[in-house]
């Protein structure tokens, strides 16, 4: 449901504040600029847009991709830099304000000789309380104590709205426990995946020696973890089937849970899980659990004790010393993600201050670094582009008037979350230090997992934000019927002095962010759920036929899409996919009815339609590596950026008129592929 997109440095504004002044200066415009021009619009939209930016940026070696991501993200961090050491320097501050716990944690971060000193200490006493583990009970214990300092051994377990009954929170237990995150890296057999898995076995060996493991006991050690593992795997669900939110929701009392796992007393473990008492869980993969159930007892005690310590020191690898980052970093981001060398070690600490202590970093960079009024433009742009969706629902010719009336409703009462919370958490109860990073991380963690297991037993708080101001990020959340789109969405990348024209604004604002996040509530998944936020068909047979028949297609159609030697999972990639063809289709109909458009005003010799369009292939310029590309397609249920363009534009009869595609082109689709939805 989420877009994560990060960008870079260059020349950035803020849309809502700058003004042109008498003194005019050269500009140059980005969508001509990133154009390359050797290759036709007809045949790679994505490259003939932004190619000429990529030739002349090639990806760092310290990146997996590179683009306007990365050109934001590179500002963000710079933003939250100056935060951070500016907090670092105040050694006086009051403990436990927010600057100095924000200063230590940064200080703790960039302190190496002390990280590399403490070694494999931060996590000793876990490691002990693992070693005790004697029988399934204490197996157990333990297993729901790591969960509570930021552990993921063996399931998943969370609270969060009820599917079914979005005004009560509810225990949630998933699939999980995968070093390697997604099942099929354990059983496809392409040369890639197959070389990753040798790769992870050889890594889990070199991070077991790490901890003081011999060669050869480290190396049975990797062996029956990655048995382990695939045993887990092999009773999970594909990428693809865990977006069926009927199917996912299993709700059952805790005394059918334990009979579903006559092995595990759940009522003991939530207890170790936070939770004091439960009414009900939702299981969303009852037959995990079910082998989960016989791992427990089939796998000797010894294999779930090394399992529980290679598990730890995986989730903490990062804080430690620098044998154990470099070797986590090795595979993780060599090996899976192409990434030749680490980040700048400021830019890591950086990036973690801000992962853990975001909820402290973004009340300054409110108050520092984002202008007042930005938060009314981003509600403009929002309220046109649903604006422009009520009309285009009342225009549908196969939906029938009954659904519309609800789709309508359903539109009407998504809820905006613009700019920044009203209310921000509190976090009064972390304690931070410059003693140890990785406690430091830890502290986070701890907070972190109990302020959600608080919910539990609470009436749902519809006002919570899932994200920061600072996160260039944006979300829909079914279950509040609610799109959230953080503060920093309004910087636009080399606009510096000028006011970015409305075919910008709505390309890449409205477009590719407010327009993707509603279509989110009417996707495949959204569409499941009623304005409320509750699992409930409110389609008429008839239509959600129709409806299907019509996401049928768009997954027909991404299916054919190749990388390399992988070819796009259209069902795990449709939601995004039916998201990006309904945000580009919706900022195309806000920015009709705009000046510039009704004017036909052409500005650096493009007319309106073909700005748009290229502001939109702009919103996803993203030049990746080829393991990057590999890792998405097979772990992400978002597609490639050059199928985020090229995939939706090629259903756009008015994208076809501005760039004259014609029969016979790559970029040309027949009539009768061409995937209209919303």
């Amino acid at each position: 449901m989420k877009i994560i997109r990060k960008i870079a440095t260059v020349t950035l504004i803020i849309i809502n504040l700058v003004s042109c002044t008498k003194k005019e200066t050269t500009f140059i415009d980005p969508l001509i600029t990133n154009r390359d021009t050797t290759i036709s619009p007809s045949e790679d939209f994505f490259h003939y847009a932004n190619g000429g930016w990529f030739n002349q940026h090639p990806i760092p070696t310290s990146e997996r991709s590179n683009g306007i991501f990365r050109m934001i993200q590179d500002t963000i961090n710079n933003q939250i830099k100056s935060i951070c050491e500016t907090s670092a320097k105040e050694t006086s501050a009051e403990k436990g304000s927010n600057k100095q716990k924000i200063g230590d944690f940064y200080a703790s971060a960039m302190d190496t000789v002390a990280i590399d000193k403490a070694g494999i200490t931060p996590l000793k006493s876990k490691f002990a309380r693992i070693e005790a583990i004697t029988d399934v009970p204490s197996l157990l214990k333990t297993i729901g104590y790591l969960h509570t300092i930021g552990s993921g051994a063996a399931f998943s377990f969370y609270v969060s709205q009820d599917d079914k009954l979005s005004s009560k929170n509810a225990v949630k237990f998933m699939q999980g426990g995968l070093g390697l995150r997604q099942r099929d890296y354990y059983f496809n057999t392409d040369a890639e995946t197959v070389n990753i898995r040798a790769e992870y076995v050889k890594h889990i060996q070199a991070m077991m020696q790490l901890l003081g493991v011999n060669p050869s006991e480290a190396s049975q050690n990797a062996t029956s973890i990655m048995k382990l593992e695939t045993d887990l795997a092999k009773a999970s669900r594909k990428l693809e089937a865990l977006r069926d939110p009927v199917k996912n929701y299993n709700k059952m009392s805790v005394l059918q849970f334990k009979a579903l796992t006559p092995n595990i007393d759940w009522n003991i473990t939530l207890k170790d899980l936070g939770i004091a008492k439960a009414d009900s869980v939702i299981v969303g993969q009852p037959e995990f659990y079910k082998a989960l159930n016989t791992y427990i007892k089939s796998y000797p005690i010894a294999d779930w004790k090394t399992y529980l310590k290679w598990d730890l020191v995986n989730t903490y690898a990062s804080y430690l010393n620098a044998a154990i980052e470099n070797q986590n970093f090795k595979f993780y981001s060599t090996v899976m993600g192409g990434v030749k060398k680490q980040k700048p070690r400021w830019k890591r600490s950086v990036e973690q201050t801000d992962g853990s202590l975001g909820e402290l970093i973004g009340q300054v960079y409110v108050k520092d670094y984002l202008p007042a009024g930005s938060k009314e433009k981003l509600l403009e742009i929002g309220n046109n582009i649903r604006d422009v969706y009520a009309e285009h629902i009342k225009k549908l010719d196969w939906m029938s008037a009954e659904t519309k009336v609800k789709a309508l409703n359903k539109l009407s009462k998504i809820v905006m979350k613009v700019g920044y919370p009203d209310k921000w958490k509190d976090m009064s109860s972390v304690v931070i230090d410059r003693n140890s990073y990785c406690q430091n991380v830890m502290a986070a963690n701890v907070w972190a997992y109990q302020y959600m297991t608080s919910k539990y037993g609470k009436p749902v708080d519809r006002t919570e934000w899932s994200m920061y101001p600072q996160t260039y990020n944006a979300y829909y959340n079914p279950s509040n019927n609610e799109i959230c789109v953080p503060a920093c969405n309004i910087l636009v990348p080399g606009f510096e002095g000028k006011l970015p024209d409305d075919a910008i604004l709505y390309g890449i604002i409205g477009g590719s962010t407010f327009g993707h996040e509603i279509t989110h509530g009417f996707d495949d998944e959204g569409s499941q759920y009623d304005e409320k936020g509750n699992l409930n068909n409110w389609w008429t047979a008839e239509d959600l036929k129709k409806f299907k028949t019509k996401t049928g297609l768009i997954v027909s159609q991404f299916n054919k899409y190749k990388v390399g030697n992988k070819n796009i999972n259209g069902s795990a990639t449709q939601g995004e996919n039916i998201a990006d063809l309904g945000g580009v289709i919706m900022g195309y109909e806000a920015f009709k009815k705009t000046k510039q458009y009704t004017a036909k005003e052409m500005i650096s010799k493009l007319n309106p339609d073909q700005r748009y369009f290229l502001a939109y292939g702009y919103a996803w310029m993203v030049n990746s590596n080829k393991e990057a590309l590999s890792q998405q397609i097979m772990s992400d249920v978002h597609s490639p950026p050059q199928y985020r363009i090229n995939g939706p534009l090629s259903n756009v009869s008015e994208f076809y008129k501005a760039f004259n595609i014609k029969p016979g082109s790559k970029m040309y689709q027949p009539d009768s592929l061409r995937v209209e939805i919303w």
